[in-house]
């Protein structure tokens, strides 16, 4: 099922309470849930809203596996999540779909929308799509994805696949964000040094060869299983494992869920679940206070001078560590973070 805004026989949105549609997400309403995604991602002139939000989803957050499927453009990771989200339903799954998409220049929206992607799964209620704009972002990923995978994930979704927009380098931000990280290839889409360059053979739980059926196939997996040889892995580790599908026709997307399974079972009994979700705590606490902090330094910075301090350091009359400290004094003094 997508989410869209919905509107009033007189074309004004109809208001509905934070707590409203908290309890409406945790029923699986389709509207509250898109409704709890916009307020996150438009935080900024909401702020008080979006505090509430958090506050009530948060007891009921902590049980979705949070799938993150990142690779070069072409791999066919749309084609790809499509075809995993089939494989889950059959399992018995309620699956959401964050698609972070490139953002419009002219308006900052998706370019790419839901139903164009994933249409075959539009009109299954156990299934929640939405596409989200990276504005941007260099990671992959939209800022307020992590918020976006809390209201999923308090909604009583299993599964999560986040699929990230294919940035090439910057993209492996995903594996920060996910219990699980996929990585796909493709034949043709240059040999696996490059993939190496990449970064993503350091971020891969999973590494999966799409598009099997082409010739050159066999010949990737036979360079990641070379270059994964070579990695220093602790003995108890956990070893990926290099598997190839056909996403369009659904071939090899059976193994990629019993994979992820396994994954899942060794993340619980291993302890690193806890430890993959702590850090993502602590990155996810780090970047807001950060941004509270940027808001407060951005109203300083009109009414006392952050411009002055640049012309003082540019001069000489101070160093930017006792630019820093002078800032954090201003902003100390006028009531902000300390």
């Amino acid at each position: 099922m997508t989410e869209h805004d919905r509107t009033t026989s007189g074309g004004r949105r109809r208001q509905v309470s934070v707590p409203d549609l908290v309890a409406g997400a945790r029923r699986g309403e389709a509207r509250s849930v898109g409704r709890l995604i916009s307020l996150v991602e438009d935080g900024v002139r909401r702020t008080a809203e979006l505090r509430e939000a958090m506050a009530a989803l948060a007891p009921h957050t902590g049980h979705a596996h949070v799938v993150g499927i990142t690779g070069a453009p072409g791999v066919g990771k749309s084609t790809s999540t499509s075809a995993l989200v089939a494989e889950l339903r059959r399992a018995g799954q309620r699956v959401g779909v964050l698609a972070v998409d490139p953002s419009s220049p002219f308006s900052g929206g998706a370019l790419l929308g839901d139903r164009v992607r994933m249409g075959d799964h539009a009109t299954d209620p156990g299934v929640y799509i939405r596409s989200m704009a990276s504005r941007g972002h260099l990671g992959g990923l939209s800022w307020s994805t992590p918020q976006a995978l809390r209201v999923l994930d308090a909604a009583g979704f299993d599964t999560v696949l986040v699929e990230t927009v294919g940035v090439g380098q910057s993209e492996v931000e995903v594996a920060g964000l996910a219990d699980t990280t996929v990585v796909l290839l493709a034949p043709g889409m240059g040999d696996g040094i490059q993939a190496a360059k990449a970064g993503i053979l350091e971020v891969g739980d999973l590494y999966v060869v799409n598009k099997a059926d082409r010739d050159g196939a066999h010949q990737v997996r036979r360079e990641l299983r070379g270059m994964l040889a070579l990695a220093d892995r602790p003995a108890d580790a956990w070893r990926p494992p290099i598997l190839a599908t056909t996403a369009q026709t659904g071939e090899g997307v059976g193994e990629v869920v019993a994979a992820l399974v396994e994954h899942r079972e060794w993340l619980d009994s291993s302890g690193q679940r806890a430890v993959r979700r702590r850090r993502r705590a602590r990155e996810e606490v780090e970047a807001l206070a950060m941004t509270e902090l940027r808001r407060t330094w951005a109203g300083f910075s009109g009414a006392a001078g952050l411009d002055d301090l640049a012309d003082d350091v540019v001069a000489g009359r101070r160093d930017p560590y006792a630019a820093a400290d002078a800032l954090l004094a201003a902003t100390d003094d006028a009531g902000g973070p300390s």
